[in-house]
């Protein structure tokens, strides 16, 4: 059985879950995210693609629900003993199904919470769901209920945030050596990933993001790669990855000779990041982070190049994306608590200019000031 924790660890996880859930006076949750499951009992697949459900009852048991490629996987990844497979047919509702299994589990009439934001439950399947369930029982939507506990890490988690930061590293050394005139985007790529990969890691739940030229200035992964010239910008966002837990960073370097505008572009994004740093702490908010950021921003005129968040919270996250609640943004009341690990990053895209900066580390919350988990300094990087 391949499980990164120790059974007293994903024992502990279950009984927090099933303290919120007395709280809400729920008899069972429907579990769709697949965050929630490998949290909960070490479940590992890229299957949530398809239909399937965790179904965990008031007394802690649970069943799973998923189709037959993905039996095996639970059993060699999860603790989980029961698991029922439905099956691909022509015509197939497993929401059927699944209501025939909460009715074998004596929840008919009970009040139960559903997943419903979460990639594993398509907006169709949602719709399923309800047809079925709607008269069965009281349903309640609980999402974020699991996100709300996985946010505050444990020793365990810790250790692998950290081990995950150690490949950020290492993946930022391999791209700086190969960044030069002339270098191959995807040579850098390359080399970034194969950092990981040797290092023990995993894929990441959403691609690295590589741009250079007016494609430094994108905030999302495209196809098509290109060389670097003789004074360029590159705009990498990656993350380290160990276990599924992810510690992203994020850089623009330069070739040649930065200009004028890099090098004002650049002072903002590290005094902003050292700014947001500071406000990382138990006596602040998450908008109040946000806020840090957006008073440095309007202080050198760059509201307008700026974006309207400036990090989330980092974790085991999958496909399609590493981001995590909370985030940074303005007014969110949510509260800084030790042992989060978050992802702050300082974008300004000047569209004017076609000049890109970025500047982001992962950072470990604490008592009192938050801890960088990268060994990177924030200089400016030109080669």
């Amino acid at each position: 059985m391949a499980l990164h924790f120790e059974p007293e660890e994903f024992a502990a996880r279950r009984d927090r879950l099933m303290i919120v859930m007395a709280e809400q006076k729920l008899d069972a949750v429907l579990l769709f995210a697949q965050e929630s499951m490998y949290w909960l009992t070490g479940y590992d697949t890229f299957g949530f693609c398809f239909f399937q459900c965790l179904v965990v009852k008031a007394d802690g048991s649970n069943v799973l629900m998923t189709r037959s490629a993905d039996l095996r996987q639970a059993r060699q990844t999860s603790n989980i003993e029961n698991i029922i497979v439905w099956a691909d047919r022509d015509n197939a509702n497993p929401a059927a199904d699944l209501r025939e299994i909460l009715n074998d589990l004596d929840l008919l009439g009970c009040r139960i919470g559903i997943e419903y934001q979460t990639h594993g439950l398509t907006a169709a399947n949602g719709r399923k769901l309800d047809e079925q369930l709607t008269a069965f029982g009281q349903l309640v939507d609980i999402s974020g209920i699991v996100d709300k506990l996985r946010v505050l890490k444990s020793p365990a988690e810790i250790v692998y945030s950290r081990k995950a930061a150690e490949l950020g590293d290492e993946a930022l050394d391999a791209a700086v050596k190969l960044t030069k005139a002339g270098a191959d985007e995807g040579a850098i790529l390359a080399a970034m990933q194969s950092a990981i990969f040797i290092g023990g890691g995993d894929y990441p739940a959403n691609e690295f993001i590589i741009g250079s030229g007016e494609d430094a200035l994108l905030c999302r992964y495209k196809a098509g790669r290109r060389k670097l010239t003789k004074n360029d910008q590159l705009t990498l966002e990656w993350a380290g990855v160990y276990r599924h837990y992810h510690a992203p960073m994020m850089r623009t370097v330069l070739t040649g000779k930065a200009s004028k505008r890099h090098q004002e572009l650049y002072e903002a994004a590290h005094e902003a990041l050292l700014a947001v740093e500071a406000a990382m702490t138990p006596a602040s908010t998450f908008g109040d982070v946000f806020d840090a950021h957006a008073k440095v921003m309007e202080s050198h005129e760059l509201t307008r190049h700026r974006l309207n968040a400036c990090g989330y919270s980092v974790g085991a996250r999958f496909t399609p994306s590493w981001m995590d609640m909370p985030m940074f943004y303005s007014g969110n009341p949510e509260r800084i608590q030790p042992d989060m690990t978050l992802f702050a990053h300082m974008i300004i895209m000047d569209s004017d200019t076609s000049t890109a900066m970025t500047l982001g580390r992962t950072y470990l919350t604490t008592n009192g000031d938050a801890e960088p988990l990268s060994r990177q300094p924030l200089d400016l990087i030109v080669k």
